[in-house]
């Protein structure tokens, strides 16, 4: 694994380090990736620097009344024969003692000093799994917002009609007065008013297929709006080479009775596709 592109791991490792808790093999790898690494060793010298920093709120340690009185006792005890020989093994004894007492003193540090590292650790821990949790909430609010997106388009997509057929339908003077236009993905057949016509309360518009031959197939009743939707098969709509409006009773003529009314509007149909 490549302690790079784990920061997380490269900051307990750097702190284990720096407190002198990785040892071994771990040490010495850690080292030799230091020395090729910049960013291993700045962040080798940054743990450095804050446990440095930490002996400074070390208060010092004055011995208690009890450690002087064994002093005393252990000088009492010696012999007395002679005065010269008392310097030569008071320096010995009292460097025992302050080798005792760095010793005690080191002890005691270094356990404040790895209750505080430990600390320091796992606020930093805490600290990298709370950026990560909100770079996981951001991440994943910013996937769906694109997986909401998508689908949105998506969506559009499938309502953007797919235009195979136009025809646009006039009057008897050639004045142009309803386009017509069919997708079939959708099957819907569209009718919008281009012209000024409007029929009366009392009757209605009925659309008409002209096969090649044989006789008109109704394809609807147009209601009375701007704009009008008819379900259709491209079966009714391929190879019709023209479309027909008629003026009918209210409600049209019954599903396979031709038309009554006369033709108010026709044109050709023609196919768009390529």
């Amino acid at each position: 694994m490549n302690i790079l592109d784990n920061p997380l791991l490269l900051e307990q490792l750097a702190a284990g380090y720096a407190l002198g808790t990785l040892r071994g093999g771990a040490r010495r790898r850690f080292e030799t990736l230091a020395r090729s690494s910049p960013t291993v060793r700045a962040s080798a010298l940054i743990w450095q620097e804050r446990f440095a920093s930490m002996t400074e709120l070390q208060a010092g340690e004055v011995p208690g009344p009890n450690v002087w009185k064994r002093i005393e006792n252990l000088l009492a005890a010696q012999p007395q024969t002679r005065a010269a020989p008392v310097a030569p093994q008071e320096k010995p004894l009292f460097d025992k003692l302050r080798r005792a007492l760095s010793l005690w003193r080191g002890a005691a540090f270094a356990g404040a000093l790895a209750s505080v590292a430990a600390v320091l650790v796992g606020v930093n821990l805490s600290r990298q799994v709370d950026r990560q949790s909100v770079q996981l909430a951001q991440v994943t609010r910013e996937g769906t917002e694109v997986a909401q997106q998508n689908a949105k388009l998506a969506a559009q997509l499938k309502a953007t009609p797919e235009i195979q057929y136009v025809a646009v339908l006039a009057d008897d003077k050639a004045a142009p007065s309803m386009l017509a236009t069919f997708d079939p993905k959708n099957r819907t057949l569209t009718l919008k008013r281009v012209g000024s016509y409007q029929e009366a309360s009392d009757k209605s518009l009925q659309l008409w297929a002209l096969p090649p031959a044989g006789p008109a197939k109704s394809l609807g009743v147009l209601g009375d709006g701007k704009v009008v939707r008819l379900a259709a098969s491209e079966g009714e709509v391929r190879g019709v080479p023209a479309l027909a409006i008629t003026l009918e009773s209210k409600g049209g003529v019954p599903p396979g009775t031709a038309a009554k009314g006369p033709v108010l509007f026709k044109g050709a149909l023609l196919s768009t596709a390529l």
